[in-house]
């Protein structure tokens, strides 16, 4: 049984605040265009500028000590990080630039929008993320948004363009799909890895085909927005995953392109207009049927074992080693036995169980 009151979700507020990081980013990244700077070297800088900026905070912590206290990427998270990488960081962006060189902007803009419908569809249809009526509802009016934001007239020719486009935002819906695999470890560690993975493979691709490096300061410029746009928001982005599972964080993550219009508004001048407007009203209109959701029944938990930070509520009454505080949010390996209970929640670490239909 579901009912539908509003209950507060962190997971929710790290996915809004993930999309505002890179929706703002995409019309920072146009001014950086405006230097000359190609677009799949400017891509590989936003990774490094992600990766490099995250592995600074990451050794930060090292040598302060892990206040945060997130698990480590086991080795048996490697072949999923890989995977990731492999979808996310390598295939989508060469399948992107592909279909860019046949294809005009203004239908790529709207193609691109198709990676929060993917997101949403495998999680349902392959991983059997529970969604109901109401959640495809809300994420239609998302989607639809934001499709309506990039509308600029109809479809133009270009087929294989618009394949390789379509092909990109699938890579980035499995992607996203697969980082859930990894939520349960230390977000900065798998951003960290996979903005520093793809943005090297990214700069030899644009090297290779013959870019040239911009001046320093266009760099550090990139840098900067690819480590907030891109690294920030992505670490934002996998806590959205543990807490929310991931056709309710691709959801919100889809009002990104609304954020970026009302920045390319105040830094291009651009008019306001009734497309933007209703696009902001369903946006606003799936992100209520988001946040109002309560979904609850009974259901029972199989005993689990497995490493994440946590702090102690009704899921974790278990005993610690010597040295851990029960008390201060910490992460070590622990069980939990089978139980059977009700309450409001989400597809988190805990509640990814099957549902009656």
């Amino acid at each position: 049984m579901s009912r539908y009151t509003k209950v507060p979700a962190p997971g929710a507020l790290l996915a809004i605040l993930s999309a505002i990081l890179f929706g703002t980013s995409t019309p920072l990244a146009k001014l950086v265009l405006g230097n000359g700077v190609s677009p799949w070297l400017l891509a590989s800088l936003l990774y490094l500028g992600s990766g490099t900026g995250l592995a600074i905070v990451h050794a930060a912590r090292r040598m302060f000590g892990d206040g945060a206290g997130e698990a480590s990427l086991a080795r048996a998270d490697l072949p999923w990080l890989a995977l990731v990488i492999l979808s996310g960081g390598a295939i989508a962006p060469v399948l992107l630039m592909a279909g860019l060189a046949t294809t005009p902007a203004s239908t790529a803009s709207l193609l691109l929008n198709l990676e929060g419908l993917a997101t949403l569809a495998i999680a349902w249809l392959v991983f059997r993320e529970n969604v109901d009526r109401r959640l495809l509802i809300g994420a239609a009016a998302i989607l639809g948004g934001a499709a309506l934001l990039s509308w600029r007239g109809g479809p133009a020719d270009g087929g294989l363009g618009m394949l390789a486009i379509a092909g990109a935002c699938l890579a980035w819906g499995i992607d996203n799909n697969l980082t859930r695999k990894l939520s349960s470890a230390d977000p900065v560690q798998i951003a960290m890895l996979k903005g520093l993975a793809a943005g090297a493979v990214n700069l030899l691709l644009a090297l290779t085909l013959g870019a040239s490096l911009p001046a320093l300061p266009v760099i550090a410029g990139a840098a900067l927005i690819g480590f907030l746009g891109y690294g920030v928001s992505l670490v934002m982005f996998v806590l959205a995953l543990r807490h929310l599972g991931t056709a309710r964080s691709g959801a919100y993550f889809s009002t990104a392109p609304f954020i970026g219009a009302l920045l390319a508004i105040a830094l291009f001048g651009e008019p306001v207009t009734l497309p933007l407007l209703a696009a902001g009203l369903l946006m606003a209109v799936g992100l209520w049927l988001h946040l109002t959701e309560s979904h609850v029944h009974g259901h029972m938990h199989e005993a689990l074992e497995h490493e994440h930070r946590h702090v102690h509520d009704s899921h974790h009454q278990h005993d610690h080693p010597p040295g851990i505080a029960p008390d201060e949010p910490h992460s070590h390996w622990h069980q939990h036995a089978p139980m059977v209970h009700r309450h409001a929640h989400y597809p988190d670490l805990h509640h990814r169980h099957r549902h009656a239909h």
